[in-house]
């Protein structure tokens, strides 16, 4: 064998590089939509940001159009202005903007400790379960169809 494997414990940000190009990559020549996504514009982003009278950031949520999909990513409020019906609204906006650009469905991943419930509430279903993951708890992949 010409080959060897090797082992690392320590970071190695070129090599983390070099895989991530060679799955790009590999992704692009199986997948039409792939390479779609990464023409420049074709994935929107979407920021709704909660800011309190001074025009600080108090929370909000991130999101992206492709695929025909709004993908969430970060969503947050502190305590203080949850149980206020912010959040639904917030998550509403955020629909909202995704069916304007196409979006058919929404897809987010979410723990056990986190919202689960309230997406639940909010027409979203489990499509994927981690059991135990992190130990303790269980992470979701959820779904809403527009």
């Amino acid at each position: 064998m010409d080959h060897q494997i090797k082992a690392l414990s320590k970071p190695n940000s070129e090599f983390v590089a070099y895989l991530h190009e060679q799955i790009r990559e590999f992704n692009n020549q199986q997948s039409p939509a792939h390479k779609q996504a990464r023409v420049e514009g074709a994935v929107k982003p979407v920021h709704i940001m909660v800011v309190d009278k001074d025009g600080q950031w108090q929370g909000g949520i991130t999101a992206e159009i492709y695929w025909n999909w709004l993908e969430l990513s970060d969503f947050w409020l502190p305590d203080t202005l949850r149980g206020q019906g912010l959040g639904s609204s917030i998550l509403e906006q955020v629909e909202n903007i995704g069916r304007e650009h196409g979006a058919s469905k929404v897809l987010l991943t979410t723990f056990e400790f986190q919202g689960r419930t309230f997406y639940e509430r909010h027409g979203y279903k489990v499509v994927g379960l981690v059991e135990d993951y992190p130990p303790g708890t269980n992470y979701y992949t959820m779904v809403k169809v527009l």
